[in-house]
């Protein structure tokens, strides 16, 4: 992996995809104590960061891949990127979603033309489901968060937001599959100067932090969190570049994640999804770690069902 892989991959989506604004609070600032920018891929198509990774998958496949169409299985926010990824390129795209999606992710796959397999609301489901289309149609599997292709386009957020404030210095991601924060670490290391990159995570779904502890991937006990989008666990792929990569997890309470949630919503005047605001938490957590430094936080998503805010 080289910066030369990023700078490429940024070309080869960037026709595809919005370039996010970075937005500021003044009272966020003041009070964290710290100079904070907002990177805001809620902003992004498809309403999540995940239109990058995606969009980057679909183009490096060939005209007979392409012609086959693609799988995925996701809860969310990675559906309606494939689908949307595949659609502004003619490409056909199956995805599994489990029974337990939110309802508005669900009417986003629609929206963009993806056919939609529900499944049991378990990773195993979701993965049978997934290779069992796989063998019926001979499409490509695209993972959410394992596959390198999709974690270098998610990356790219990082890559912009260190274009626009090169002297940054820590980066706060959600962690959920852990396509993002990999994608996030490389781009510091090629693009920062001393960025450190943290995750958030909540306590109610804290396998990477686990996983740090234990130097191999860990499962979920539980997934009892708000934060739908962090329900996952990490890859083979993407778990070695965290490692290497990345300074700590933070894990958070659902109090906090809601407080957060709660405090963009409220001075920035932007919709954030749960999962979005657990970078936040991590940091309003830790605040006197970062006093008077600059921060960059990727505000992940802005898919909320509007019938179940947790205010």
């Amino acid at each position: 992996m080289q910066k030369e892989t990023l700078i490429a991959c940024h070309t080869r989506i960037k026709p595809f995809i919005h370039r996010t604004p970075v937005l500021s609070s003044r009272l966020i600032n003041e009070f964290v104590g710290a100079e904070i920018f907002f990177k805001c891929e809620n902003f992004q198509r498809g309403g999540a960061y995940k239109m990058r990774g995606a969009t980057n998958a679909i183009l490096q496949l060939s005209e007979e891949e392409k012609e086959k169409g693609v799988v995925t299985h996701s809860s969310g926010n990675f559906a309606q990127a494939v689908s949307l990824g595949a659609q502004s390129l003619g490409v056909i795209a199956h995805i599994v979603m489990p029974t337990s999606a939110p309802e508005v992710k669900k009417t986003g796959v629609k929206e963009y033309e993806g056919t939609i397999y529900e499944c049991e609301p378990t990773l195993e489901a979701r993965e049978r489901t997934a290779n069992e289309i796989v063998s019926k149609t001979g499409a490509t599997l695209l993972h959410p968060s394992n596959d390198m292709d999709v974690i270098i386009g998610q990356g790219t957020a990082a890559m912009e937001l260190l274009e626009d404030h090169p002297d940054l210095n820590a980066i706060f991601c959600p962690v959920g599959g852990g396509g993002l924060i990999a994608g996030s670490a490389l781009a510091a290391h090629y693009f920062g100067k001393d960025c450190k990159v943290f995750g958030g995570e909540p306590f109610e779904a804290d396998d990477a932090y686990r996983s740090l502890q234990s130097g191999k991937i860990e499962g979920n006990e539980t997934t009892n969190t708000i934060a739908d989008g962090l329900k996952t666990t990490l890859g083979d792929n993407n778990f070695p570049i965290l490692k290497e990569h990345i300074s700590a997890i933070i894990r958070v309470t659902e109090a906090e994640i809601v407080s957060a949630m709660r405090l963009i919503w409220e001075r920035m005047k932007i919709i954030v999804e749960p999962s979005s605001a657990v970078a936040l938490a991590a940091l309003i957590r830790n605040k006197d770690s970062f006093v008077n430094q600059k921060v960059g936080i990727i505000i992940s998503g802005g898919n909320v069902d509007l019938a179940k805010l947790p205010f």
